[in-house]
């Protein structure tokens, strides 16, 4: 399997630490894959110089946020940047680096080899505190209720998708959304997209700072913050207003004809 060209593409906030290293070892595993394989950073006006990490690295581009706006509309800008480039596939991922990059060649090959319009990569071994885990959980039935089928790891950052398969859904959901993740998964599959689940090692953030996570990092915090419980109320009407209600517009997505090269 040899792919004209392939994006990697990630949202990213405060992560000098530990981004290049990943980015690094991403590459590695994945440029036998393509002959053309770039990577498109989108920063969310981060304040440790991650912009600049990649000033002398000509395969990465990095596109500064406006504002700051969180996880959710960054991801989305990253997603545009690397539907922009014209890619034959196209892989998402957080810039957090809490995977391994041997993984990133399994994601791809299932996509091709199953004939997938999405592959996601279903985080086994996640150290995230607790209340991260009930949320996601908790999100998850609330999706497999709407769906119909339960869902793996709804939320899951890691994912593989062909173009024409994800411009539907890029296009479909507002800029500034919180949980483009969600609304993805859920439209997935009430649209009949074929889609896989492959099995990936989630691994703890890179870098020793805590500044480049919006809720706290590894098990040990007890309460979930202030900010995510507000976080997880605005979420949840979104959920409402973007996909669960009967007249909501992701409601209205249909799977893509594959488009031949």
């Amino acid at each position: 399997m040899t792919l004209r060209h392939l994006a990697i593409v990630m949202p990213a906030f405060n992560e000098a630490e530990g981004i290049r290293g990943f980015i690094d070892e991403i590459r590695e595993h994945v440029s036998p894959l393509a002959d053309q394989v770039t990577f498109h950073v989108a920063d969310d006006r981060s304040t440790d110089g991650t912009a600049t990490v990649f000033d002398d690295v000509p395969d990465v581009d990095v596109e500064v946020q406006p504002l700051n706006r969180g996880h959710g509309p960054t991801a989305l800008a990253a997603y545009r940047a690397g539907l922009a480039a014209d890619p034959d596939l196209l892989v998402h991922v957080d810039g957090d680096g809490q995977f391994y990059g041997s993984d990133f060649p399994r994601l791809i090959s299932a996509l091709v080899a199953e004939d997938a319009d999405v592959v996601h990569g279903v985080r086994d071994g996640r150290t995230d505190p607790w209340y991260r885990k009930v949320l996601t959980g908790a999100v998850g039935l609330l999706i497999a209720v709407s769906a119909g089928r339960r869902i793996p790891d709804v939320n899951t950052p890691m994912r593989a998708y062909r173009p024409e398969a994800l411009r539907l859904l890029v296009d479909a959901i507002p800029a500034d959304a919180s949980v483009p993740h969600v609304h993805f998964s859920l439209a997935e599959a009430r649209a009949g997209f074929t889609v896989r689940y492959l099995r990936v090692a989630s691994i703890p953030r890179r870098g020793t700072s805590t500044t480049g996570t919006m809720w706290g990092r590894g098990s040990t915090v007890s309460l979930p913050p202030k900010r995510l419980r507000r976080f997880v109320r605005l979420a949840l009407l979104e959920a409402w207003s973007l996909s669960l209600k009967p007249s909501a517009p992701l409601r209205g997505i249909r799977r893509p004809e594959r488009v031949p090269r």
